[in-house]
């Protein structure tokens, strides 16, 4: 038997600083003679990280107790009928006609796309303007006979002109139909039917949104301190629950971006619900998705595309499409930054001396004044608000894409009076907001609970801390036909 070479006797320290064999180190290394010096404090590399704060700037919250949720928005007072024909030729033989209403009016009422419903009746006077490039042909004429009646079909009425021309356009030609007015003889009777309010019934469902935090009882016996600033307005110091604050804020940006980028699930796809007798689809998810802001106002409101508007003439073309919608006074774009300088040199360009770029903004700066070189905001026919959306700019979310990039989203400011289907009354909401699922015994805005066996949970065998998040919601976009989406 031998004395095992491994593991060896200590090293001696010498009492002085004296090189001997005894306290002679061969095999150096860097944590063995020295202590790092350490910093307790986190360094916040990025800054504050969380980019949840637009529906909080923008919308509010409120309680739902349904599955669904269904409004109703007002459709347009008047109506007018797109690519309308007939088959008279000009001249002034065509002393009336009979046109022919397509069912497209989704451009202006949308509440009778495909319905067939045509509401012009006898003795209502209207114009028929011809929509071919460059031309300026138009006639007025007066309803003779109504749209199912008199031999006439349910999308044909028949129209006789004031002009002693007769008809301007050729047979055939599409044109536009809208009423301005009406005529009758005296003596006569009154105006035969009447209209009913065309309004647009809307609905979403809320999504159930989780997220969940796990340490073990092993790691919570081992304290390691750090102190945490800033987001969220937490300060102090944590030890294994850095993670779990970190997992809170991740989970506090889901129901911002949940609510922006959700979309409904198609039937028969991955995600969505399976097609009995079809063979599509087979998805064990059975879900049904929601509808988010982006998708609503791609499909339901207004896009810029092509990049973003540079110049006054290009910004009036969005002015002039809010004109031909709710005309909301006050609106504020959320932009990236690119966007924001383009709009700022856009307006710089409206300074006569803004050549050389140094004297817009402030425009008395001084050699001994901040150079300010930025907007807040401008009026052309509208008040425009500009500010910078973090989350179009974070490269972890929407800031690096390149496929279905968003540089900006327009949001009329204020509030619409909707019928809510639910409370049964006309009610006032903002544009832009979130509906919880809630009762009287169950609030599903913000859940979270602890489980397991440790960390003072007694719910479980599980040696482990969970701490379990959970929300229920969905967002409302009212009047989505104010808002503009900026595309690339």
């Amino acid at each position: 038997m031998a004395v095992n070479a491994v593991p060896g006797f200590d090293l001696q320290p010498s009492a002085q600083q004296v090189p001997v064999s005894t306290n002679y180190i061969t095999d150096f290394n860097f944590l063995n003679q020295y202590l790092p010096d350490t910093y307790e404090k986190e360094f916040e590399r990025y800054g504050n990280r969380t980019i949840a704060s637009f529906l909080r700037m923008v919308g509010a919250e409120m309680p739902s107790n349904s599955d669904l949720i269904k409004w109703a928005e007002q459709g347009r007072l008047h109506v007018k009928y797109q690519d309308c024909t007939s088959g008279s030729a000009a001249g002034a033989g065509t002393r009336s006609a009979v046109w022919t209403i397509p069912n497209n009016l989704t451009n202006f009422n949308p509440a009778l796309a495909g319905s067939n419903t045509n509401v012009l009746r006898v003795g209502q006077t209207v114009m028929i303007s011809d929509k071919s490039a460059g031309s300026s042909l138009f006639n007025k004429g007066i309803v003779t006979v109504a749209p199912n009646s008199g031999g006439m079909g349910v999308n044909q009425v028949t129209i006789a002109y004031y002009e002693a021309t007769g008809q301007a356009m050729g047979a055939a030609v599409a044109c536009d139909i809208w009423i301005y007015g009406s005529e009758f003889n005296k003596g006569t009777n009154g105006m035969v039917g009447s209209n009913e309010s065309d309004d647009l019934i809307f609905d979403n469902k809320p999504i159930i949104i989780k997220d969940k935090y796990s340490v073990s009882g092993s790691d919570m016996a081992q304290i390691g301190w750090i102190e945490i600033t800033g987001e969220d307005g937490v300060n102090g110091y944590l030890w294994y629950l850095k993670s779990e604050h970190d997992t809170r804020l991740r989970f506090e940006d889901y129901l911002e971006t949940s609510m922006l980028e959700a979309v409904p699930a198609g039937a028969g796809s991955g995600a969505g619900d399976f097609l009995q007798g079809t063979g599509a689809g087979g998805s064990a998810a059975n879900l049904n998705g929601s509808d988010g802001v982006f998708y609503v106002v791609e499909n339901r409101g207004n896009v810029y595309g092509g990049g973003n508007p540079q110049n006054l003439s290009q910004f009036d073309s969005i002015i002039q499409r809010l004109d031909k919608q709710g005309s909301i006074e006050e609106n504020v774009i959320f932009v990236n930054r690119e966007f924001s300088f383009d709009i700022d040199d856009m307006l710089a360009a409206q300074n006569s001396y803004g050549a050389g770029g140094s004297s817009y903004g402030l425009f008395d700066n001084d050699k001994d004044m901040a150079l300010n070189l930025g907007f807040t905001g401008f009026r052309r026919g509208y008040d425009f608000y500009k500010s910078d959306w973090k989350y179009l700019n974070d490269p972890t979310m929407r800031g690096d894409l390149v496929g279905g990039s968003i540089n900006g989203l327009l949001v009329p400011a204020g509030s619409t009076t909707v019928y809510d289907q639910i409370l049964g009354k006309n009610a006032k909401r903002p544009f832009l907001h979130v509906r919880y699922r809630a009762s009287e015994t169950e609030d599903r805005r913000y859940k979270t609970w602890i489980t397991g066996s440790a960390g003072g949970a007694r719910t479980s065998d599980l040696d482990a801390m969970e701490v379990n998040f959970l929300s229920e919601r969905a967002v409302c976009t009212l009047g989505a036909n104010n808002f503009f989406l900026f595309k690339d």
